[in-house]
């Protein structure tokens, strides 16, 4: 496999699509959707990005066309309306965005960068990753890491969970109430800990593996001294939700978790905040007089003011992610044009190579006998400084037309060399179908 290739994307987020929208996009699991990509022919890498709020797939065919109807059939069943596909440059542009936080829900929140890091390795051990994505992923979490410690895009309000304790102290006073969040995992957890640090008195943690819980109400309990931290198992919802004032659900669960008759109390003021992908709060349960039921399109919200804050740091991130894209591009151009150059040599070799054994073998019969060790060298170093000298100036010539995006001229120089170069090497590092995508997107501008 080499870099000759053309990514291409297609995306469901919170921006494209309703919740129900990416309900439907999302896959079992990253690993399975990736060995499903590579699975369609002529996919040579893949890369699927699937969280609570974007489900985005990543393939690499020599074809452009070879891409979209592969992401055409992985997201079979989704509105179309909801699906957003991008080219080779405005691909490796919005992963770079999504890995600095520009793309999420909340603005340059940190959960996102570890979300790009799971599912690289995700796609790694599923035999997705090649040279094209291996430099795209790698190069967005470079990136992403650049954002967090060099700007203050991540400053206040930096993931889903605070945002929904911010949401929720914003219907109740949230000191000295009793807090129950549903689901250990990793927005869960976020959520539990923007709980005890607004000063909750309980905060009970439901969790279908009750080991998880425990674990998680441990390590809250050892870093405060003012919170009663405890797991209760999943079924115990009917007896525990409807005494906690607030309720922040962040499962995995493919059908609702909460329903009304877990919050039919004695008519205290609840609020529920649903953070379930697809949801985990049963719609008939915001029906009910006394709960308030949010879910990730209110955060809209909260993510709005964290907006304004962080309007300034956006401007210098943006920035950042444009240089290193044209890091990448220029990478990828290198990489090509040295696979180019270097079947060059390989060949010019293995000609040095058949026209030397040629000339030992006359010399050594015309003198009736062996050329010495010496000898044989000054004549090998006299070949491989023609070849060098030869080479060098197209070798030169090959690296500026990739910079130049010239991929007509390398061609030719291919072509004037040896008219069998372009079948040794294959089909050319950047083909017709990368121009044409990158000409159609101009013309879209």
């Amino acid at each position: 496999m080499t870099s000759a290739g053309v990514v291409t994307a297609a995306r469901v987020t919170h921006e494209s699509g309703s919740v129900d929208d990416l309900a439907a996009a999302s896959p079992e699991d990253q690993r399975t959707a990736v060995t499903t990509l590579c699975s369609l022919p002529e996919i040579e890498e893949a890369y699927v990005l699937s969280t609570c709020n974007r489900v985005e797939a990543y393939v690499v065919a020599t074809d452009g066309a070879v891409g979209r109807a592969a992401l055409e059939e992985f997201f079979t069943g989704v509105d179309d309306d909801a699906i957003v596909e991008s080219r080779h440059e405005e691909s490796l542009r919005h992963l770079l965005r999504v890995a600095t936080g520009l793309e999420s829900v909340v603005l340059g929140e940190d959960q996102i960068i570890g979300q790009v890091r799971d599912a690289y390795e995700d796609a790694r051990s599923a035999g997705g990753i090649g040279p094209m994505l291996e430099a795209a992923v790698t190069k967005a979490i470079h990136v992403g890491e650049r954002a967090r410690t060099e700007t203050e895009i991540n400053e206040g309000v930096v993931s889903l969970g605070s945002a929904a304790t911010k949401l929720a102290a914003g219907s109740i006073d949230l000191e000295g109430t009793t807090s129950l969040v549903v689901g250990a995992g990793e927005m869960g957890r976020l959520a539990a800990r923007s709980l005890t640090d607004a000063d909750v008195d309980e905060l009970l943690i439901a969790n279908r593996t009750v080991s998880r819980a425990e674990e998680l109400a441990a390590t809250l309990e050892a870093d405060t001294e003012t919170v009663e931290t405890r797991a209760v198992p999943l079924e115990s919802l009917a007896t525990v939700a409807g005494d906690a004032d607030v309720v922040v659900t962040a499962t995995g669960s493919a059908d609702p978790v909460l329903e009304p008759r877990h919050l039919e109390a004695d008519g205290t003021e609840q609020v529920v905040v649903d953070l379930g992908q697809p949801r985990d709060v049963a719609p008939a349960a915001d029906s009910l007089a006394t709960v308030t039921v949010y879910d990730l399109d209110d955060l809209e919200s909260i993510t709005e003011e964290t907006r304004r804050q962080r309007a300034e740091a956006a401007r210098e991130v943006e920035s950042m992610v444009d240089h290193e894209l044209e890091l990448l591009q220029d990478q990828y151009k290198r990489a090509r044009a040295d696979e180019v150059i270097a079947a060059m040599y390989e060949s010019a070799n293995r000609i040095k190579d058949r026209e030397l054994e040629k000339a030992f073998s006359r010399l050594e019969g015309d003198e009736d006998g062996e050329l010495s060790d010496a000898q044989r060298e000054v004549v090998e170093s006299m070949a491989d400084t023609l070849v060098s000298q030869l080479l060098a100036p197209p070798t030169r010539s090959l690296r500026e037309a990739a910079a130049e995006d010239d991929w007509g001229t390398i061609n030719t120089a291919l072509q004037l060399f040896d008219p069998h170069f372009g079948d040794e090497i294959g089909a050319l590092p950047f083909g017709e179908e990368q121009r044409s995508d990158v000409a159609l997107e101009a013309s879209d501008d």
